[in-house]
């Protein structure tokens, strides 16, 4: 007997609701073809926590997330909300469940679509064959360092504190996660800092390179500073296979590398935490798109993100290299037929809603895999 996989849904806000009910689709889906047995959970966060229970997540839906193998993660925030505190926002339910869940792995592929290469802001040359994963490190650096704050000064001014910190077991674990990965893509990590002006940029190469040396001589390691990343991902993505960075420079650059492949409703994520003994780590999934309050309830939202994001959690949670794959073959048909969503849509391909995207991926899966 295929033994149960417990995955938690999260939709949110917006269009969180929408793109997930057709992930959801595709979870069904798999289960009718016998693959393999899900047991679904769902629960609110973000702005629908605060009008329920006041707060964007509670410890309730921490404690099952917690028990989930998986969770999957839909959009949250929106205007309605605005008025809640710096501290109750609806963005605080994620950054509680990286905490919560010691996610400190993001992982952020930013693929080119054969189907899609013509939305791509950079020529066509430049980015056909593109295949970036970017690893960001997730719950240190200077969104989490102390002291942080604002701060009356004795002149009446103010001023505003971050600290950038780091420690080398911080850093090792996370790039242990994009060796790794280079071990099954093509063998190179460049890893990402500005060593030359900061001292936690500099403990950061300083670890890397004795991290690789030790364990991943197979892998090869460069270093660049991030400014001349961001340059070189304009100039010559393709030279990169996997990206090593820190919270802050892997927030800008993965914005970066999502937009070179022309759309961010296309593009998913994983967040990971460490590995237990069996090879079990609590882990998140979700489409890097927000909640896109302005669209929400109309049906028009593109779904393929929060169905790749899936994908994701099948291959990296589950180890379903397969039926990942399958999924991953079924939107690219979709694409390559010429359906598109308004975020995505080209002269010449037909135009249409959430549902019948929905639609098209089921029949490919269909098509593939029945």
């Amino acid at each position: 007997m295929i033994p149960n996989k417990k995955i938690l849904l999260l939709p949110g806000d917006g269009i969180g609701p929408e793109v997930m009910a057709e992930a959801q689709r595709v979870i069904d889906w798999l289960t009718r073809a016998g693959r393999v047995r899900f047991e679904i959970a769902e629960d609110l966060v973000g702005g629908a926590s605060i009008d329920a229970h006041g707060r964007p997540i509670t410890d309730a839906v921490i404690a099952r997330a917690l028990e989930a193998d998986a969770v999957l993660f839909g959009a949250v925030g929106g205007p309605q909300w605005d008025a809640q505190g710096f501290d109750n926002r609806p963005e605080i339910a994620i950054l509680e469940l990286r905490k919560r869940l010691g996610l400190f792995a993001n992982l952020r592929p930013a693929p080119v679509f054969d189907a899609l290469i013509d939305a791509s802001p950079l020529k066509p040359e430049i980015v056909r064959g593109l295949d970036i994963m970017i690893v960001r490190e997730a719950i240190g650096g200077i969104y989490f360092g102390e002291p942080r704050g604002i701060e009356t000064l004795p002149d009446g001014g103010r001023r505003g504190v971050n600290t950038e910190v780091y420690t080398t077991g911080e850093i090792e674990r996370v790039a242990r996660v994009a060796f790794e990965l280079a071990r099954k893509r093509s063998g190179r990590v460049t890893s990402v800092e500005k060593a030359n002006v900061m001292e936690s940029g500099l403990l950061w190469r300083q670890t890397v390179t004795a991290l690789g040396a030790a364990e991943y001589p197979d892998i090869h390691l460069s270093h660049m500073y991030a400014d001349n990343c961001a340059m070189q991902l304009a100039k010559n993505p393709r030279q990169f296979d996997v990206i090593v960075t820190g919270n802050l420079f892997g927030d800008i650059l993965s914005d970066l590398a999502s937009m070179l492949t022309g759309s961010l409703g296309m593009l998913p994520s994983a967040t990971l935490g460490a590995a237990d003994g069996e090879g079990r780590r609590h882990a998140l999934y979700e489409p890097i798109h927000g909640s896109a309050p302005d669209i929400a309830g109309k049906g028009l939202a593109n779904p393929l993100a929060q169905i790749l994001s899936f994908a994701m959690l099948l291959r990296y949670s589950f180890d379903m290299q397969e039926d990942a794959a399958l999924v991953e073959r079924a939107v690219s048909a979709v694409l390559s037929s010429g359906m598109r969503t308004a975020d995505i849509l080209q002269a010449g391909t037909a135009k249409i809603g959430t549902r019948t995207m929905g639609d098209a991926v089921l029949r490919e899966l269909d098509k593939l895999g029945g």
